[in-house]
């Protein structure tokens, strides 16, 4: 059911195709497909923007527009599927794997960069 919300848009032409989006996107909603991300269903985008922060050329950007429903139960069985499309991230600071740690992005003067909940009070406290 097509409906008015908000929806990730991604201009290609600003895309470089890193996949640092990839990954933030709780749903999965997001791949690399000949080089640029891509939405890869629109009931899978929740339209919250976590990925709109990480993309360090600013392709990402939220829209209103007609779109398919967000669907929680999509999701689910999408994520059910097995299938991961997330490019792991790496702490700035010590190098550890969002696969090992927990990672938060942080941004500052337009750039992200990631950082472990163990390597984050270094940076705050300097």
């Amino acid at each position: 059911m097509m409906v008015m919300r908000t929806i990730v848009h991604i201009d290609e032409e600003l895309c470089d195709g890193c996949g640092a989006c990839i990954s933030p996107c709780a749903e999965g909603a997001l791949i690399l497909e000949n080089g640029k991300a891509k939405v890869i269903r629109e009931e899978l985008c929740d339209g919250a923007g976590v990925c709109l922060a990480i993309c360090p050329t600013g392709a990402l950007t939220l829209e209103s527009r007609l779109a398919e429903a967000f669907s929680e139960q999509a999701v689910e069985k999408h994520q059910a599927g097995g299938s991961s499309h997330y490019i792991p991230q790496h702490c700035v600071s010590c190098n550890v794997s969002e696969d090992d740690a927990y990672l938060l992005a942080i941004k500052n003067r337009g750039k992200s960069l990631w950082y472990c909940t163990r390597c984050l009070p270094r940076l705050i406290h300097g």
